[in-house]
């Protein structure tokens, strides 16, 4: 029951939107959104790393945290073992930090508490901007593709077909910082259908996008905007079933999780913290069973000038700005 109803090229659907003006695509200069906490001497689109040696950064216990899901226990079990594998290369403790929301995790990081991170596809502009994140990693396949849809979500008999069945409806998203869960349903239901949030339908926020399948499939929700690669991890694991829901729409493929790590540890350290995550060993682990089933199988590099391109193109078509000062 999974087959998607309609499909549309994203790239298509903003080109059509900037065209009719419904939002400015103008290019921004990285440099212009970070907070006036950094600097981007190189060009990057990140924080540089600090220039004084005396704002470096050597914690005795490295903390790390994951997206927030529906439930952080079950995850903090999924990377017990990389976490091992992680405090070995650095010679550090490393504590696991279950997030319970993005907002709460963007916090931790912008006051120096987390040094290690999985940020949703979203929220990584925000955690660079206003935090100071240095993304280099990404999860993919073993062939090196990567990424995810993003999927509308409805209840089977809810009435709801195709996208235009939304109005007058209910759609949960997830958090306003999510790309999947938020800015590109928004981008896509105003720009091609005239629907506005908020007026032609109804919103929710679930916080995560567990929730929010499991408020389609409750029916808590009429409908709700996804991350496929959550919903595909949920039915490997018979939390749902895939009779559950229907599909009405899937996105272009975007970059997954980011991550990275903070801009102010000890260089020597952080590039302990980079080679970790591409010596990892996958084979036979909790991250190769959890993440095997949404496709991955490897830490790749990444930047986040070349790889989030499009998800900035989404953000700037919602009008998100970075006010962190």
């Amino acid at each position: 029951m999974h087959t998607p109803i309609h499909t549309l090229s994203f790239s298509r659907t903003l080109l059509s939107a900037a065209v009719a003006g419904t939002f400015a695509l103008a290019a921004v200069t990285a440099s212009a959104d970070l907070s006036s906490r950094y600097v981007d001497n190189d060009g990057d689109m990140i924080a540089d790393m600090p220039s004084d040696e005396s704002q470096w950064v050597d914690p005795d216990t490295l903390v790390f945290a994951y997206t927030p899901v529906e439930d952080p226990a079950v995850y903090a079990d999924v990377w017990a073992d990389f976490l091992d594998h992680l405090s070995e290369a650095t010679g550090k403790n490393v504590q696991f930090f279950p997030v319970q929301s993005n907002a709460a995790q963007q916090e931790a990081l912008r006051a120096g508490r987390l040094h290690v991170a999985g940020f949703n596809t979203g929220g990584v502009p925000v955690a660079v901007n206003c935090g100071g994140f240095r993304p280099f990693a990404m999860m993919a396949a073993e062939d090196g593709s990567f990424g995810y849809e993003m999927e509308i979500i409805t209840y089977p008999d809810s009435g709801i077909e195709t996208v235009a069945d939304l109005a007058g409806r209910q759609l949960a998203f997830t958090s306003e910082t999510s790309n999947s869960g938020f800015r590109a349903p928004s981008a896509l239901l105003m720009s091609e259908y005239g629907l506005a949030a908020g007026e032609d339908f109804e919103t929710a926020f679930s916080g995560s996008h567990d929730n929010s399948i499991l408020g389609v499939v409750n029916k808590d929700y009429d409908a709700a905007a996804i991350a496929n690669s959550v919903a595909k991890r949920m039915l490997s694991r018979d939390v749902v079933s895939a009779d559950d829901y229907n599909v009405i729409y899937t996105s272009e493929t975007f970059p997954t999780t980011a991550y990275g790590l903070a801009n102010n540890l000890n260089p020597e350290l952080a590039q302990q913290i980079q080679d970790a995550f591409f010596s990892y060993d996958w084979e036979g682990s909790a991250l190769e069973a959890e993440f095997a089933n949404s496709g991955e199988a490897q830490f790749i590099p990444i930047t986040y000038q070349e790889n989030w391109s499009v998800i900035r193109t989404i953000a700037d078509a919602n009008g998100v700005t970075y006010d962190c000062d």
